[in-house]
C-alpha cells in the first residue's frame, strides 16, 4: 500500500504541476453569467480568499506567471495530500466501540 501511495502522489505532483499552467483562462459559468447580468463587478472576495496564501491560483512572487501557476499547483498537491493523510491518521487512531 505505501509504494501504491508514494506512486500516487508523485502522478499527482507531476499532473497537478505540469498542466495547471495550461487550465483555461476563460471565465467559469458563474462568472460568465454575471458578466452577461452585469454585475460581476459588485462580487467581492470571501474573507478568506483575500488572506490566501495562493491568491488566483499563482504563486506569489514568481513573475513569470506558467511558472507560478506550476507552482501554486504542487503546493496544492502537496496540501491537500497532507490534509488527507492527517485525517486518515486522526481517524486510525480513534478508539472503536465494542
Amino acid at each position: 500500500m505505501r509504494w501504491f501511495t508514494v506512486l500516487a502522489l508523485a502522478v499527482a505532483i507531476a499532473l497537478g504541476t505540469a498542466f495547471s499552467p495550461f487550465a483555461s483562462s476563460s471565465p467559469d459559468g458563474l462568472e460568465k453569467v454575471a458578466e452577461e447580468k452585469g454585475f460581476l463587478d459588485e462580487g467581492r472576495p470571501a474573507g478568506v480568499q483575500e488572506s490566501s496564501p495562493v491568491p488566483d491560483y499563482a504563486f506569489p512572487g514568481i513573475d513569470d506567471a506558467r511558472l507560478a501557476t506550476a507552482a501554486a499547483g504542487f503546493v496544492g498537491t502537496i496540501g491537500v495530500f497532507l490534509l488527507g493523510a492527517g485525517l486518515v491518521a486522526v481517524v486510525r487512531r480513534r478508539p472503536r466501540a465494542a
